[in-house]
This record gives C-alpha cells, sequence and structure tokens, in this order.
C-alpha cells in the first residue's frame, strides 16, 4: 500500500486561492468609483485617475478568471453575476442620493443664484420640519387613509379573480392593468371633470339626496366634491389601486382550495376558515402591497394640485415648488430626505411587527 505523499497532492492554484477576495474588492471598488464619479466628488484629472482604478480592478478580475483556472471561476462568478446590479445602484440610485445630501446641507446665496454653495447647513433640516409640519402630516394621513381604502377595496376584488375568476382571469385582470395604459396625469385630469360640481358624480349624489349628509359628514364641502380633502384621497386610492390588488392575487392564487375545504370539513364556518386559514397565507402580499401603495402615495403632488386646494397641500407640493418655482434647491433636498427618513422608519417598523419570513 502506497502512502501519499505532500508532493503527490495537486496543488491549488495561487490564484484560485485569491479569486474570492479578488471578486469582492473589484466589485466593491468599481462600485465606490462609479458612486463617486456620479455624484460629481471626483471630477477633471482626479475622475479619469478613479475611472483608471475602476478599469483596472475589472481587468484584474477577468485575468485572474482566465488564468486562474475552474476553481478560480467558480469563485469569481457570484460576484460577476452580483456586478452589473451593484454598478446600477451606484450609479442611479447611490450617486444621486449622495448628491441630493451634499445639497440639502449647502446654501443658497441668494434667491437668484443657480449654484449653492456647501456648507454642512443642518438650518435646512431644522425649516424643512418647522416650516412644513402641517405638509408632512397630511401627506402621511392621506397616504395612510388611501392605503386602508385600497385594502378594502382590493381585497375582496382580488379574492373575487382568484377563487371565482375561472376562465375570466386573465380578462379581469387586464381590466385591472388597463389604467396604466393611460398618462397618470390624464387620469387624474379625468377624474377632476367626474368630481366637478357639474359632473356625473356630484349630479347622481344629489338625484339622491346625499350631498346634504355628505357634507355634514364632512366629505363634501357645501355640495361640492372637487377641491376636497376627500377627493385628493379619492384620487389616490383610485390611481395605486391596481398596487394593492395585484400583490394579493399573487398570494391569493398560491393558496390551495383543499385547505378551505378541510377547514370546513372540520366543522368550521365559512368566515372563520377564512380567517383561520386564507387571510394568514395573504399576508405577504398584503404587505407588499401596502408598502407599494402607502409609498408613492405619500410623496404624490400631482392628486393634490388637480384635486385639492391650499388647504390641502401635501410634502410633495412643497417639495415641487420649492424646487421649480421657489428655486430652493438646499431646502428641498432637505424636505425630500426628511420624507425618505419619515418613510423608512415607518417601513422598518411595520417590517418588524408584521413582516414575514418569505419577504425577507
Amino acid at each position: 500500500m502506497t502512502v501519499p505523499t505532500i508532493a503527490d497532492e495537486p496543488r491549488t492554484n495561487p490564484l484560485a486561492q485569491r479569486a474570492e477576495w479578488l471578486g469582492l474588492t473589484a466589485m466593491v471598488v468599481s462600485g465606490v468609483v462609479l458612486m463617486l464619479i456620479g455624484a460629481r466628488w471626483v471630477t477633471g484629472p482626479l475622475a479619469v485617475f478613479a475611472a483608471a482604478i475602476m478599469l483596472g480592478a475589472i481587468v484584474t478580475l477577468v485575468i485572474t478568471a482566465i488564468t486562474g483556472g475552474p476553481e478560480a471561476r467558480r469563485k469569481i462568478a457570484p460576484y460577476g453575476l452580483l456586478k452589473p446590479g451593484v454598478l446600477w445602484l451606484a450609479l442611479f440610485y447611490l450617486a444621486p442620493l449622495i448628491t441630493l445630501l451634499k445639497s440639502s446641507l449647502s446654501t443658497l446665496p441668494s434667491r437668484f443664484a443657480v449654484k449653492a454653495e456647501f456648507d454642512w447647513n443642518f438650518g435646512n433640516y431644522r425649516d424643512a420640519f418647522t416650516d412644513n409640519a402641517p405638509q408632512f402630516g397630511r401627506a402621511l394621513l392621506f397616504a395612510a387613509i388611501a392605503t386602508v381604502l385600497t385594502i378594502l377595496i382590493g381585497y375582496p376584488l382580488a379574492y373575487v379573480i382568484a377563487f371565482r375568476g375561472r376562465k375570466y382571469r386573465s380578462l379581469l385582470l387586464g381590466l385591472i392593468v388597463i389604467p396604466f395604459f393611460t398618462s397618470y396625469l390624464i387620469r387624474t385630469i379625468a377624474w377632476s371633470s367626474l368630481l366637478a360640481d357639474s359632473g356625473p358624480i356630484v349630479g347622481f349624489l344629489d338625484l339622491l339626496g346625499l350631498t346634504g349628509p355628505l357634507s355634514t359628514l364632512g366629505i363634501m364641502d357645501n355640495g361640492k366634491l372637487i377641491n376636497t380633502p376627500a377627493a385628493v384621497i379619492g384620487g389616490l386610492t383610485y390611481n395605486f389601486l391596481p398596487f394593492m390588488i395585484l400583490p394579493i392575487y399573487v398570494s391569493l392564487e398560491k393558496v390551495n382550495p383543499a385547505l378551505v375545504d378541510a377547514a370546513q370539513d372540520l366543522y368550521s364556518p365559512s368566515v372563520k376558515a377564512f380567517f383561520r386559514v386564507v387571510f394568514p397565507l395573504t399576508i405577504p402580499g398584503l404587505f407588499a402591497g401596502t408598502l407599494l401603495t402607502f409609498i408613492p402615495a405619500a410623496g404624490d403632488f400631482i392628486n393634490q394640485q388637480y384635486l385639492g386646494n391650499p388647504n390641502t397641500s401635501m410634502i410633495g407640493n412643497s417639495i415641487q415648488n420649492q424646487f421649480l418655482v421657489q428655486n430652493n434647491v438646499p431646502l428641498a433636498s432637505a424636505m425630500s430626505f426628511v420624507l425618505m427618513i419619515t418613510i423608512t422608519i415607518g417601513v422598518l417598523i411595520y417590517t418588524k411587527f408584521f413582516g414575514t419570513e418569505e419577504l425577507a
């Protein structure tokens, strides 16, 4: 019997041993360089030098993959697959975010100045809170109400399509998606016509004698529906309803109807079987739909602009005004960051208490 010696063992390619480290380093260096160039933190010759470093890292990685053998390529492959996504996020997400952060800490020398001066001005964040607190609160409130309404409307509709749609499922889903074929702005302007004083909705409510009770409840304002908080919330609900229906439908479609039949065979009433079997299985879709609805609704400004009045302005309208009308880019950037941070904290809390492992 021959005893193997150290000399008989296959030698590991030194490049293969360092392949994983090289892959991670090349990905991180490329992402950081692209982010710095995109955010214009490095310009001129320094940007050329940074780009040369990124190109060198990529070339080194390619050479390692070619000369390192199958083992090196196996270790590099995950980073090669991740790199396009990382570079995309670095250039089109992190770079604009850093630019916005830098702008939020700058000062505009005068109202008519074109370029702000970066001077770590945290006073913009103080002004963003103190001057726009009602708009922040109104945006979060309207978005929350619209999200609840989309759940109340969208969940039954998704349930019917999933369990009762049968051969008409594709048609019903197509009807839900059809509004996306029209511009978001056009849809909102169309609702301003429908909710106008001489529009069909107010006329129908007046015919039923509901204008008085709705005015008492605060939904209408002296028989007017347009330019009210209810109109803004209604516009948000309509425009973001598909974002709630589709995720819930996907979760409902995965539910095996046999589970409901089994619960009923065990003498569980239909309502109890729904809340004990179906609803828990659809929480991931409900969770996703809530995020897809609440987050864009909180920053929306189109619905308020065409369906509301100055007393219903949301933070999105204030940000748009500071950016495009007042030319106060630093304050608008600070307001945007405050909104992002507020929503992020809310989403993290929501995820902590209602998130699921399926979405993790």
